[in-house]
């Protein structure tokens, strides 16, 4: 639903998407979303190259399931990045009948979730238990939706870490040292900090993140 009398984001620019009164929707929270604070994430990465589009993170197909309905939640997160083609990924980051992916960390290149304005992209990859995508530069529009749900933190790294790593790959990524550490080498690499969104994702998304800084009134 649209709160009134709250027609835009209570920051201008607004702390997700930098738009000048951007207009926010307010939907029921997501079953994914990021509800509490947690700095390292360590799993096997899924490494994809430049220019992942919408369509390859969840195909228009699927976006008739509804997110804030829990079953098309998780089934929605079953088809992320389904859309890449085999011939380059032969490994799927979700498994064929499975809900949620073995990776919880994605590795791209440049120009991530450029594309179309979807907010499906960012939560099904967060519905299949993605926590953090790690790449080179992102699409602004998947930047600000990544933000706006809360569903992942979109790390923009200083390296070329699709390059270095391959799927499967075991990495921990701390989010309070702007660090990618890979568990077989020891070497670490770096990313830009989140800054001012980082705790807009910690609050589970913007509208959350309003409210427990007293932007906008709780729910009662």
């Amino acid at each position: 639903m649209r709160i009134d009398p709250l027609p835009y984001c209570p920051n201008t620019p607004c702390l997700a998407c930098r738009v000048p009164g951007h207009i926010l929707v307010e939907n029921p929270p997501l079953p994914g979303q990021i509800l509490f604070m947690q700095s390292v994430f360590a799993g096997p990465v899924y490494v994809v190259r430049d220019n992942i589009d919408t369509d390859q993170i969840i195909p228009a197909q699927y976006l008739t399931l509804v997110p804030t309905i829990p079953d098309e939640y998780e089934k929605l997160g079953s088809y992320a990045l389904c859309g890449l083609p085999d011939s380059l990924y032969p490994i799927r980051f979700v498994r064929e009948g499975q809900l949620d992916s073995g990776h919880p960390i994605v590795v791209g290149g440049k120009n991530f979730g450029c594309g179309s304005s979807r907010e499906h992209a960012p939560i099904a990859l967060g519905s299949a238990g993605c926590r953090v995508v790690l790449a080179e530069s992102f699409a602004r529009i998947f930047f600000r939706n990544a933000v706006a749900t809360g569903e992942l933190y979109p790390c923009e790294c200083l390296d070329r870490l699709c390059d270095v790593l391959n799927t499967g790959d075991v990495v921990t990524v701390d989010l309070d040292q702007c660090a990618v550490t890979i568990k077989a080498t020891g070497q670490v690499y770096s990313f830009k900090p989140l800054g001012e969104v980082r705790p807009v994702v910690d609050a589970g998304g913007l509208f959350n993140y309003a409210r427990q800084t007293g932007m906008i009134p709780t729910q009662g």
